[in-house]
Formats: C-alpha cells, structure tokens, sequence
C-alpha cells in the first residue's frame, strides 16, 4: 500500500511541477525562444503594398472591414496552417509573455524554426506533386518523398531550386527522393515506365496552376488550350526512362500517347504559352524546369502565391487553386505576392510571412454589425469575398485530431516528446483520419461536415481516450487535481482546447458545475468540460 501512495504521491507532484511551469509567463519555448524574426525592414513595404490593395477593394466594394482578431487568435491560425495543431498551453504562455509589437514576427520565425512546421508543410505540398496514394511500391517511396521535401523546407531551399530538381532528377528513387516526383506515375504491373501525360499534368496544375491536362484528349472547351498544346508539354517527358540504375534522360523518339486512340505519335517539345523563354540547349526536362521557373514566367509565381495563401487561409486567393489565367488577368494582390516572391529568390518564408502579416490575414473572421439576421449574413458573405474578414473553413482531419491531442496534453507534443508519446500519437492520428476521411489531393474544395465525423468526435475511441480521467497522460484530470481554483481551472480548458480565455457567460457556467456539491466526481465534471470544448463547432473550425 505505501508503495502505490508513493507512486501516486510522485504523480502528483510532478504533474503539479509541470503545471506549474505552463502557467508560468517565464516558461520558454524551446524552439521558438531561439529564434528571431527578420526586422520590419524586410518586408513591410510589401506588406504595405498588399494592405493598399486591399483596401482599395473594399472600398469600391463598398465592404466595411472586419475588426483585428486577437492575438491569441492569429497565433492559433498560424500554427493550424504550419504545424496541423493548434498551440500548447506552454506556448501560449510564452507567446503572451513576449513584447507585443512584434508578438506575430516573433512567433512565425518560431514556427519556421520548429521541424514539425517543415514537415506538415512538406505533407501539404507533397499532395500536389505526388498525391496521397502509395503508388508503385517497388520504385516510389512517399515516405523518402515527403522527408527529403521537409529536409528542404527546413533549410529554407529557393522554391524555384526545389521544383527545378523535382522535374530534372535522375537516379535511383532510393537515394535520390526527388525522383519519385517522376516514379510514383509509373505502372510496372503494365510493364511501364513513367508516364509523359500524368507529368505534364502535375506540372501544369502543381507548378503552373493550369489544367493543361483537361485538353489532354481534345480541345478545352472553355479555355484557349488546344489538345497539342497537351500534347507538346508531354513530349519533354518522352524520353524519361527508368531502369535498374534509376531515372534517366534516354535517347529514344519524342512521341506521347493519344488519350483517345491510345496509339504513340511524334510530337514536338513546345511550351503552352510564353514559348520566347523556352531554352535551347539541354535535356529535354532540363529545358522544361527551366521554363517552368523562368522569372519572367509569372504563372509559377503565381501559382506558388497562390497555394501559400491556401495554405494559411484555408482557401486560395483565386479559385480552383489549379486554375489561373495563365496569361489574363490576376488580382492584384496575387500580382503583387508573386513579384515580391521572383524578386526576393523565391523565398518561401518570406512569402507566408508577408500573407500572415497583412491586413486579411489578420482580420476577425466576423462583421460587427447591428442589423437584422439576414442583412447580417449577407454582409459576412460580401465581405468574405472581399476578403474583409478572415474566411470560416473547415479543419482538415490531420488538424483535427493533431489539435485534440494536443489539448490533451498541458505539454508541448512536438521533437522532444518521448519516442513512446510520439508513437502513439503517431499510431492514433493515423487510425483517427483513415476514420474520419481524407479529401485526398484535392484538399481546397469546400466540403460540409458529415454525420460519421461527428460521431466519431462524440464517441470515438481517441476522443474519449484524451478526456477519460486519466492523472498520468490527460490535461483534464490533472487541471482538476492541480489548478488553484475553479476559475482557473476553467481558463485553462479554454486556453488548452480553443486557444482563448472563456467570456463571463462561459465562466460562469462552467464554474457553477465544478463548484456543484452534488453530481459526479471534480475530475469527472473536469471531463465532461474537456469533451464539451472539443466537441464544440468552435474546436474544428478555423476562424
């Protein structure tokens, strides 16, 4: 019996230790505390530029701008849209105890330097290239894939070097992961190699934001692209063979398949539009990456633009995200990213920082307003087409159950978790989004909540699991043992599960049932308050 009060005795006092240092304001975030973001200098008059633009818009809208969201907000969207979770009570009390001014610098520069941030944006941008699906199992490795893109957003590799490599790389799928940009469209059960018409379609829609490839077997119907234009953009890839030492450049006949007659036709290496940049000399994918990251190229700034804003908002600034005037007309905000992103040496960070800083990135995502209903909602819908208050968008699974097992948690889940906690959170992501359901590549189209999601939030095995009373692995039990009063222990739910504090109403509420002399037990009741929070419409939506 003494041994298990000791055991318990231990808990208590660590987790009262561990507590104690995630409402402490002197508690440091160990990635971010070492980071600096860049001065204001470096990108403010962009920053400027895109807010003018806007402003502009909604003038001749005639939109009234929403509110600045708060901080605490802000911060939430930025580490939903850069790490798949929402923050930590630990890093929420660091961010509150830095210097205001350059609270939102400060903490993307943090996000930046925290590897999970390289390696969810590595997963986003890899469905674009590669898909969702394993592919090709003896030659297409997605796990190599995505880690080696991480490796490179990490280092913050130019965006223009990167896609150059993707199109251009020779080898082995092993050693050189790049080359599964080229692998995963090959079929060896048909005896196949990689496939000219599935590249030049990844090509045109993830680095052109064009769906050259709806002209893949006759003319676009609604566009200017011809089937040939298809057609010639495939050629670049005729020649790309695969053999046991890899991907290489042969030196076969630059032909492509028919998609109506499925028979093998010469075609010419052409460029669908600004052929004057198209090089001369090198391979023919040599040729293509160049053309495709040429400077003077504004499609693949724009479309690069494009998917960063996407990214943090939910929704791209133009949509379909694939389907952008290639050579027409782009609003100018777009303009303006994408020029700043070709003269800065496509730099990818200083792209999402110029969009998390402006003025639509950090807008309540509701008008005030005092007329009635109705009136009220049509002023939301102007003024989110305007992009006068941050957009609602669903949460992506991955966000989801990312965020539901980080409120479980008072600490940081990220590197430096232990190898057991990092497995198991892992195992259960993995189980959790096959269950509640993946859009697969096309990740931006809107999509409503479906009545098995919500049931596998209200009764699923993780959910219940990260709220059930457990004093050694959940937040709910432990805030309830440990937190000083019921005041803040319901301050700290709201932190841990929606990133703010609760309103009067919320507070009271809630501390009239931790206060009940009667009904279940205090950790009990702490329970049910967790489960209500991450139950809430509030907890999978971004706002």
């Amino acid at each position: 019996m003494w041994a298990r009060n000791l055991l318990f005795a231990g808990v208590c006092l660590g987790g009262a230790i561990a507590l104690a240092a995630s409402l402490s304001p002197v508690h440091a975030r160990r990635a971010q505390r070492e980071a600096q973001p860049a001065p204001p200098s470096e990108w403010q008059a962009t920053v400027d530029r895109l807010n003018e633009s806007f402003r502009a818009r909604w003038q001749a809208a005639g939109v009234v701008p929403a509110a600045r969201a708060t901080d605490l907000a802000i911060a939430r969207r930025l580490s939903l849209a850069l790490e798949g979770t929402i923050p930590s009570l630990a890093e929420i009390r660091d961010f509150e105890a830095h210097d205001e001014p350059d609270r939102i610098a400060w903490w993307l520069a943090g996000l930046f330097a925290d590897r999970r941030s390289s390696d969810y944006l590595a997963e986003r941008l890899a469905r674009a290239y590669v898909g969702t699906e394993d592919g090709p199992f003896l030659i297409y490795r997605r796990r190599r894939f995505v880690s080696w893109l991480a490796d490179e957003l990490y280092a913050n590799r130019p965006y223009n070097q990167l896609v150059e490599q993707l199109i251009t790389e020779s080898g082995l799928w092993t050693d050189k992961p790049a080359t599964n940009f080229i692998t995963v469209t090959s079929k060896p059960d048909e005896d196949k190699g990689p496939d000219p018409n599935a590249l030049a379609a990844r090509v045109s829609r993830a680095f052109l934001g064009v769906r050259l490839d709806c002209a893949e077997c006759h003319d676009h119907f609604f566009r200017e692209w011809k089937q040939t234009d298809f057609q010639s953009l495939a050629a670049f890839f005729s020649q790309t063979e695969q053999s046991l030492r890899g991907i290489r450049d042969g030196a076969g006949p630059i032909e492509v398949e028919d998609a109506r007659t499925r028979e093998m036709k010469p075609v010419a290496c052409e460029v669908p539009f600004a052929k004057e940049l198209l090089a001369t000399e090198g391979t023919s994918r040599e040729r293509l990456a160049r053309w495709v990251t040429h400077p003077d190229n504004r499609a693949f700034a724009c479309a690069a633009a494009n998917r960063a804003w996407a990214i943090l908002f939910g929704r791209p600034l133009v949509e379909p995200i694939d389907d952008i005037p290639a050579e027409g007309h782009v609003p100018e905000a777009l303009a303006i990213l994408a020029d700043d992103f070709v003269a800065h040496g496509y730099d990818l960070r200083r792209l999402i920082t110029v969009i998390a800083l402006s003025e639509p990135f950090q807008r309540d995502s509701r008008v005030d307003t005092d007329a009635s209903e109705a009136d009220a909602e049509d002023a939301t819908a102007a003024a989110e087409a305007a992009w006068a208050v941050f957009p609602l968008t669903r949460l992506r699974p991955e966000q989801v159950v990312g965020s539901l097992q980080q409120a479980a948690s008072l600490e940081t889940l990220d590197y430096q978790s232990h190898i057991v906690i990092r497995f198991a959170r892992a195992v259960g992501q993995s189980e959790f989004v096959k269950r509640y359901g993946d859009s697969g590549e096309d990740e931006f189209s809107p999509q409503g909540g479906t009545i098995p999601q919500r049931l596998l939030m209200m009764n699923g095995e993780l959910v219940k699991d990260k709220t059930k009373d457990s004093l050694i692995a959940n937040a709910s039990t432990r805030v309830a043992v440990l937190a000083s009063t019921d005041e803040k222990a319901v301050e700290i739910a709201y932190l841990t599960c929606l990133t703010r504090r609760p309103t009067e109403e919320e507070e009271a509420h809630f501390v009239a049932r931790l206060a009940a002399d009667d009904g279940p037990p205090r950790r009990q009741r702490m329970e049910d308050i967790y489960w209500a929070l991450i139950n809430s419409t509030e907890f999978s939506w971004n706002h």
